[in-house]
């Protein structure tokens, strides 16, 4: 038996490879038929297909797209109920004011359980396995940041829908639309690199959960997505205006009524570039890194 059919073999003693990629790694044993050994290496894309399906199917078996659509749900009735009649006696349509921050919301649940998914990986040995295999480097990072992408689409639609019951509407036109649900997205990509990251690192579900729940926490809370600028003390409201989350709010309510303008947009696309160039590196060095 070959080294590479024997790393297989020995999965069964600790975590499991994935399926597929067993399968690919038995194709290297000797072909008795013409004593030679047929050595079929799996390309990248069906190692990142293998793992991709892989984390989709255990999304589903463990109940994890039925919290991203009913989170949301929670947000929308945590916040548009006890709000809406204080804010409409201000004039605030809230249904259009409230969206930007429960889609920011979604996403930012998202990569939550992005980290935990990567600190289980990495504390039940997983990440380790893949290692001594013949697997490409990206493999196992863009495959849980397709499954995270997966997470982030469900956790968006659900969101709109919801969204839509209480009146939310898109009145700038299709491609406004578009925007604002292609970079709700990029946020969760972004959120979910950095989280992946973290989860990586630490390798414990609970203490990357609870450690990202708190800036989420508190970016959220003092932000201009669920209330104006006005509903701030004064002395704090510069901190309130310019951080990350009251930008991409801003953004995402103008493309959502009205039309996106090149003085909102520049800032929310700043922070976001700003986060990506330190998540992407982070997460590519978390993943491949070994020990």
């Amino acid at each position: 038996m070959t080294a590479t059919a024997k790393s297989v073999t020995a999965g069964a003693k600790g975590v499991t490879a994935p399926r597929s990629l067993r399968r690919d790694a038995l194709l290297s044993l000797p072909d008795k038929g013409v004593g030679v050994h047929r050595r079929v290496e799996p390309s990248g894309f069906h190692q990142w297909r293998a793992l991709s399906g892989r984390s989709i199917r255990a999304m589903v078996r463990e109940g994890q797209l039925f919290i991203a659509i009913i989170a949301p749900l929670v947000f929308t009735i945590g916040f548009y109920l006890p709000l809406k009649f204080v804010m409409q006696i201000k004039g605030i349509d809230y249904a259009q004011f409230l969206m930007p921050i429960i889609v920011l919301q979604a996403m930012a649940f998202t990569a939550i359980s992005a980290s935990q998914v990567a600190a289980r990986e990495s504390a039940n040995g997983f990440t380790t396995r893949l290692k001594t295999m013949p697997v490409s480097a990206p493999a196992p990072l863009t495959s849980r940041m397709t499954s995270s992408f997966f997470r982030s689409v469900v956790a968006l639609t659900a969101a709109l829908l919801f969204g839509h019951v209480i009146g939310f509407r898109f009145s700038a036109g299709f491609w406004q639309a578009a925007a604002f649900c292609g970079f709700g997205l990029l946020i969760g990509v972004t959120l979910s690199l950095g989280a992946d990251a973290i989860g990586s690192l630490a390798k414990s579900p609970e203490a990357t959960s609870q450690a990202l729940a708190l800036p989420q926490l508190i970016l959220g809370m003092l932000s201009c997505g669920f209330v104006p600028e006005e509903g701030f003390p004064e002395w704090i409201r510069p901190f309130v205006r310019n951080q990350p989350i009251s930008q991409f709010s801003f953004a995402m309510r103008d493309m959502a009524e009205g039309g996106i303008t090149a003085s909102v947009l520049l800032p929310a696309a700043l922070w976001c570039a700003g986060l990506l160039v330190v998540c992407a590196p982070l997460a590519v060095w978390a993943s491949v890194r070994r020990g």
